[in-house]
């Protein structure tokens, strides 16, 4: 802690800056807040907050002294929390139906202070803080990882203007009530176990027996509601006839009635603001606008509020690539889904939303530019690139590992990468690894392998690339940044943000 002292003696003097080539300092983060001055600083790889002066904020803050009225303080939970006590900015918030949104996935918990720099100026407000429950489980974080990460990089950046934090994907009560206890300031709710597949395929005489399993009372509530009726949402015409209905209840029925539950026993119970989003994305059953207009219609029915709503759209939005499938088909399809949306007072969502470049201005166009969008994978194949640019070897042996793992992972992700069409690694110079990071495949390859690669182990229980992964994107902290901006950047212009 020797090279910290000067610093905290600057501090003292109400200097931000240091001289001392073993310190990093984060000017961006000073703050002064009744007698105590506060600065982030990096020193051998480890970040601190570096706190001087006295009071209550000096008190409650955890850390090793320095000198006389200074210490350095860890980036600890505990530490967090005190931040988020004396400065609202660094605690998630929510922010309704009517600012665009994006959720920017962190696998790493590094990628915030990119993220920041990416939507200064930009008309949209970050999700910094969003991982599922399977990321979270792959990269062996917790969701107070997930928090914590964000809101230091907050504290870093001094960025005042406000961030969410997503309970992404989240399927399980217990899930939800940790991330409602911990703070998140919005949920997303996976229904897709609630989802059954296969229903679309069926004749309507096959799926007339089902129905008719189902109690009286709600074949008489739907058929009342819905059979021969039409619905004028803005201008848009939907109508329900016998089949059309009766494959609606069978596939939906049991997922609105989570969701509902959900909405009473937790979100309607909050008393402060948060952002519910519905997610019906995640199975093989595409989501046509009529059957997104009956899933609504229902929910708000009965009183449920909900902030956003993800549909399983037309074609494929796989990992890390572009969209697949017919653009006109998706425009006449998605114009309709915003419609619906509108009529119902919420924000579309687009999940898997990263590198949707050809669609994005399609998105942006009957949106009107309010809406939610989910990132994540895209933003670790950034640190990916910037591993192939500065630690070649290391990218190397990451590559022929996800190649030789790829199967395994695809009990958690649907991407159809030709593994064949991969310039093999033994042709490709080092110079030339990063554009690796510029083929479909390959950015498939390393998109869905990276919790096997973070996690691998050798026979001594060493991590085979972990540590030097970190330390890799610690030496080129903004380097990464810098890819952020650039690519997600592109994103948000594209998306007319």
């Amino acid at each position: 802690m020797e090279s910290l002292q000067p610093v905290i003696e600057l501090l003292q003097a109400g200097k931000t800056a240091s001289n001392s080539v073993d310190v990093k300092v984060y000017e961006k983060s000073f703050k002064e807040h009744e007698g105590v001055r506060l600065l982030m600083v990096k020193t051998s790889g480890v970040k601190y907050i570096l706190a001087t002066g006295s009071g209550a904020l000096y008190n409650d803050l955890q850390g090793e002294a320095i000198g006389e009225n200074g210490k350095a303080c860890a980036l600890t939970h505990e530490n967090r929390l005190v931040l988020n006590k004396y400065f609202a900015y660094t605690a998630p918030q929510a922010f309704g139906t009517r600012v665009a949104t994006i959720g920017l996935g962190d696998r790493l918990g590094l990628a915030s202070p990119g993220h920041i720099e990416t939507v200064r100026g930009h008309k949209v407000k970050p999700i910094l803080a969003q991982q599922s429950i399977r990321e979270l489980t792959l990269t062996n974080r917790t969701m107070e990882d997930l928090i914590d990460a964000a809101a230091f990089a907050v504290f870093q950046e001094g960025y005042e203007d406000g961030y969410g934090a997503d309970g992404d994907h989240i399927k399980e009560e217990s899930d939800i009530r940790k991330a409602l206890d911990l703070g998140f300031s919005m949920l997303t709710l996976d229904c897709s176990d609630y989802i059954p597949t296969g229903i679309d395929s069926k004749s309507l005489e096959e799926v007339r027996v089902d129905y008719e399993k189902l109690p009286q009372d709600v074949q008489h509530y739907y058929n009342e509601k819905y059979l021969d009726k039409t619905f004028d949402v803005n201008g848009l015409a939907i109508s329900f006839d016998e089949e059309t209905l009766v494959k609606y209840v069978l596939e939906y029925n049991e997922a609105i009635k989570y969701m509902v539950h959900v909405y009473n026993e937790y979100i309607n119970k909050l008393d402060r603001d948060f952002d519910f989003e519905i997610s019906i994305d995640e199975t093989e059953t595409i989501t046509s606008p009529m059957a997104h207009f009956f899933v609504a219609n229902e929910l708000t029915s009965k009183g449920v509020k909900v902030t956003s709503l993800a549909p399983r759209f037309c074609g494929e939005f796989q990992k890390g690539i572009d969209y697949i499938g017919d653009v006109n088909q998706f425009e006449k399809e998605l114009s309709e889904h915003a419609l619906i949306a509108e009529y119902f007072s919420y924000k579309l969502s687009i999940h898997s939303g990263s590198d949707k470049f050809k669609v994005f201005p399609i998105i942006a166009k009957y949106t009107k530019g309010v809406l939610h969008v989910k990132t994540a994978g895209t933003n670790w194949l950034e640190a990916v690139r910037v591993i192939a640019q500065s630690n070649p070897e290391l990218y190397s042996r990451m590559h022929q590992f996800a190649l030789d793992n790829f199967e395994e992972t695809l009990k958690y992700y649907h991407v159809t990468p030709d593994l064949d069409s991969i310039d093999a690694l033994e042709d490709v110079e080092d110079k030339d690894l990063p554009n690796y990071m510029n083929d479909d495949a390959a950015r498939q390859l390393l998109h869905v392998t990276y919790g096997l690669i973070l996690s691998a182990k050798d026979e001594d229980g060493n991590f085979v690339f972990k540590d030097e992964f970190f330390k890799t994107l610690d030496e080129h902290e903004d380097e990464y940044t810098n890819a952020l901006v650039k690519h997600i950047g592109k994103h948000l212009e594209t998306l007319g943000m």
